[in-house]
């Protein structure tokens, strides 16, 4: 019942942001589209219809005013947004331009873990910051050098490397698949799911390796105060 009541808070306190997360990036871009289409085009129409969402994503970046790994992300993602405007091209590939945003993000997860610098890091850094809570992000810089922690970082981002990558080529199939009317329903069902079910394994993920944490505290705790030399393990 705790777990309801928490998801029933978190949906009344974040409730507003998520139906103008809806409304900007889901039904007006649909409406946009439908109404423009039959009078200037696909390409035309398409182009209409990703306005709310850029100029929502400005306006997110204008009201947090920080230059973190969160708000760089951000400004990549509008700046990648734009280049749907630059140069011409089939409805298709418009389409494929703005999926660009996608798989450029989730290639720098990746790249972020193969240089041993996972950008899951900066990321919960910077929600920390934002929220101003200090004392878990004083606690949270102390484990920047623990194996185990750095191990939970490392896992999360490519985990979410690849489930983004992975979103773009099932929306790139979609493209090909779809009609265009289509693909502005199914799209953004795709990229909410997708977003969605690696927050929530993120929330799993999460509890479960901080219970593993605080057991293995426990028991390195229980040994040295036993006196016993603890046998390393993997971390």
């Amino acid at each position: 019942m705790s777990r309801l009541t928490q998801a029933f808070d978190m949906l009344r306190s974040n409730g507003l942001r998520i139906g103008g997360e809806i409304l900007i990036n889901f039904a007006l871009p649909f409406l946009i589209y439908d109404l423009c289409e039959p009078r200037f085009g696909e390409v035309h129409a398409l182009l209409a219809s990703s306005i709310p969402p850029i100029l929502w994503s400005l306006f997110e970046f204008a009201r947090h005013r920080k230059v973190d790994a969160l708000s760089m992300l951000v400004l990549l993602g509008i700046a990648l947004s734009l280049l749907a405007f630059v140069g011409t091209g089939s409805a298709r590939m418009l389409q494929l331009r703005e999926k660009l945003v996608t798989v450029v993000i989730g290639i720098i997860f990746l790249g972020s873990a193969a240089i041993g610098r996972p950008l899951i890091f900066e990321l919960a850094k910077a929600s920390l910051k934002r929220a101003s809570n200090h004392t878990e992000l004083s606690r949270f810089e102390t484990l920047r050098n623990d194996a185990f922690f750095r191990s939970s970082m490392m896992i999360m981002t490519l985990v979410w490397g690849f489930g983004l990558v992975a979103d773009a080529a099932l929306s790139i199939v979609l493209v090909f698949t779809l009609s265009i009317r289509a693909y502005l329903l199914v799209g953004p069902i795709v990229g909410y799911a997708t977003m969605g079910s690696l927050a929530l394994w993120t929330f799993w993920f999460v509890r479960k390796r901080r219970r593993e944490g605080d057991a293995r505290r426990a028991a390195q705790a229980a040994s040295d105060a036993s006196g016993e030399i603890p046998q390393h393990g993997i971390s």
